[in-house]
């Protein structure tokens, strides 16, 4: 292998995509077992397992900077090509970013809808946990991402976007029936909460730092969807951490009430895109900045 040998990358991403190898060969139309030596000559060149043969199958370390690596150099191929054959029919871009879904249910769709609009590209939007979606920009799976981490991975740059901030809320029902007398540690044991997933850890930290309660010490519902939450809550179903610029109406209407207004919890969020971006990526995460910037406080 001279430096990279591209089909032996391709082999490698088409696999972790797919999560099969017979899915892959099949995208690449080889034989399953081109593809498996194609892998074993990867691992050759490099010394290295680069795959981890589980379900679902996983990249190594050495495999996901391949894929950095890889996912890097389509992008520059897909942003050239139509500068050098500019009579070949136009294929859409594709880009895969990696968002928290309270972004997403906020402001991240207005930051992208001009590019969306205006540009022929193919997004991928990777839903991950704010403080874990650089994850994805380490493996290669992303090219941007919200997070609340300031500081860049090498190769990548990081913006400052913005502050979320977060209220307690309920339905004035829920609030009457458990938090009558006031919301306490007591109070809290005997209502329901919802969380994000079981690696959402905003609202048991804020329940601990306010009220001193452990997760074990009371209930709460998981549900994978930030529209649900405020479904939740408006239905008095239970209370939750929400984003401000989500439940403006619900507030104002007096849908939903901020039950600790004197505890609001802020994250700051950054944007992390390649250092090397240029073209419709470049302009795309251009809008994101102005736009986080815009909305967020």
């Amino acid at each position: 292998m001279k430096v990279f040998d591209y089909k032996l990358l391709a082999a490698l991403n088409a696999i972790i995509e797919n999560q099969s190898f017979e899915l892959a060969a099949q995208k690449l139309f080889i034989s399953q077992s081109a593809i498996s030596q194609r892998i074993k000559a990867l691992e050759e060149a490099m010394g290295q397992p680069i795959l981890i043969r589980s379900q679902p199958i996983q990249a190594t370390k050495a495999g996901e900077q391949l894929l950095s690596h890889f996912k890097k150099v389509q992008q520059l191929e897909s942003e050239l090509l139509p500068h050098l054959l500019p009579d070949k029919p136009a294929s859409p871009l594709k880009i895969a970013l990696a968002v928290n879904a309270d972004s997403l249910a906020t402001w991240f769709i207005k930051a992208i809808t001009p590019a969306v609009e205006n540009e022929l590209i193919e997004l991928n939007l990777i839903i991950e946990h704010e403080q874990r979606t650089l994850d994805k920009l380490r493996s290669g799976e992303a090219i941007g991402a919200v997070s609340t981490e300031a500081k860049p991975l090498k190769g990548y740059r990081s913006f400052k976007l913005g502050k979320m901030e977060y209220y307690l809320v309920s339905s004035p029902g829920f609030k009457e029936k458990y938090f009558s007398g006031g919301v306490t540690a007591q109070t809290l044991k005997m209502a329901p909460a919802i969380s994000y997933d079981h690696k959402d850890d905003m609202h048991t930290k804020y329940i601990a730092q306010h009220f001193d309660l452990a997760a074990n010490e009371y209930y709460c519902h998981t549900v994978k969807s930030s529209e649900a939450f405020v479904g939740l809550a408006k239905a008095g179903a239970a209370y939750c951490l929400l984003p401000s610029l989500q439940i403006i109406d619900e507030l104002n209407s007096g849908e939903l009430v901020n039950l600790c207004p004197d505890k609001i919890l802020t994250r700051r969020l950054y944007w992390h895109s390649w250092v090397l971006v240029k073209g419709v990526n470049k302009a795309l995460s251009q809008q994101v900045i102005r736009a986080g910037q815009a909305l967020l406080s």
